[in-house]
């Protein structure tokens, strides 16, 4: 058994779990979020050599469509970012 915190909350795995399959167990499309662990942002393509281990800290935050630009020259598509759903505790 591990523990680890994702977004702030604590979070226990049966065993060191990638990254990938922890985003599969939790129904995220990796493509759609960003994973900051122990510090690092994580780029997309190296999700795949990250492995979940006791007392990791992870931020999972995904782009949401919306938000309001506050100018005339923003970009209509600007979106803000927000946790990813929590994981098994």
């Amino acid at each position: 058994m591990i523990a680890l915190q994702v977004n702030g909350k604590r979070v226990e795995l049966e065993a060191p779990t990638p990254l990938l399959t922890y985003l599969d167990r939790l129904g995220v499309n990796p493509r759609a979020v960003a994973v900051e662990h122990n510090g690092e942002i994580i780029e997309r393509t190296a999700y795949d050599s990250v492995t979940f281990q006791n007392g990791d800290i992870v931020e999972i935050v995904r782009m949401v469509g919306g938000g309001q630009t506050s100018n005339s020259n923003s970009s209509p598509f600007m979106g803000r970012w927000r946790e990813a759903p929590e994981g098994p505790t």
